[in-house]
């Protein structure tokens, strides 16, 4: 579960909640108008839906789930796996990891590992796996359009409210007594399409696109790691190669396990 969006949900409303009090008013005046909220959310997801294909709509609880859930990519397994594989490949050969690839959960690793393994030339594999990256992205982004569509309609939506609300309250300035709290419930309208485009739709894209950026770096990564592979790279050349892709605290302690790791084997051979 991805804690920085609940979190920030949690302390933005929270914080809009702190405002109010400390303005004289009551959190629950956000709630008093039902119907401004049902406008301003449910038209800006309306909307948003109109804007998009069937195929794509369909894909809305996902998005929403891999906004609230994320999606953990690790690195540093990822290149102790290719290094340890780039090892067996100098010693055994490509074809030699074929049943490597087999025990990969990965899909595009285990894609890119068999067209080396079926000898596919390096320069198709590149272009075949840059394919398969771009798509990613391609499909990453109906789910970011789609919530910056809705942070852009919910304000629209709100003002939509507000003028109703306000087409009542003209109807009924013959009872003045009642002019305060209408107008109050009107606004509320604009406040829930301006809340909701800045605390709900727009952080959400937001997730979306720097889980996206995130995953992109990840696959260019094993990308650069195949390519390395193939070409029968040192896996200590591929280790260096590859944890460029981290940062450099994560590079360090990646460093210090894969001393660790080939201590035994460096006695061994001493010995």
């Amino acid at each position: 579960m991805d804690l920085t969006t609940i979190i920030g949900l949690v302390l933005g409303f929270a914080l809009v909640t702190i405002v109010m009090i400390l303005d004289g008013g009551s959190p629950m005046e956000l709630f008093s108008a039902p119907q401004a909220i049902l406008l301003t959310i449910g038209g800006a997801i309306i909307a948003s839906i109109i804007s998009f294909p069937l195929k794509a709509v369909m894909l809305i609880p996902k998005w929403f789930m891999i906004a609230f859930m994320g999606k953990k990519n690790e690195p540093a397994p990822a290149i102790e796996l290719l290094t340890k594989m780039a090892d067996k490949a100098r010693r055994e050969g490509l074809l030699a990891l074929e049943e490597e690839s087999k025990k990969i959960d990965d899909d595009f690793l285990k894609k890119g590992i068999m067209l080396v393994v079926d000898g596919v030339d390096p320069s198709q594999v590149r272009t075949i796996l840059e394919i398969e990256i771009r798509h990613m992205e391609e499909r990453h982004a109906q789910g970011i359009n789609f919530f910056n569509a809705a942070g852009g309609y919910g304000p629209t939506m709100g003002i939509i409210g507000t003028v109703m609300g306000l087409i009542s309250v003209l109807q009924e300035l013959d009872n003045p007594g009642t002019l305060g709290k209408s107008i109050a419930t009107a606004f509320l309208a604009t406040l829930w399409g301006i809340l909701s485009a800045n605390m709900i739709w727009l952080p959400l894209a937001g997730k979306l696109r720097a889980n996206s950026e995130e995953e992109t770096a990840y696959r260019q990564l094993l990308m650069e790691g195949i390519l390395a592979l193939q070409a029968g790279e040192n896996p200590r050349l591929l280790r260096e190669k590859l944890g460029a892709f981290l940062p450099p605290k994560a590079r360090q302690t990646e460093g210090a396990e894969a001393q660790q790791s080939g201590s035994p084997q460096k006695a061994k051979a001493q010995a």
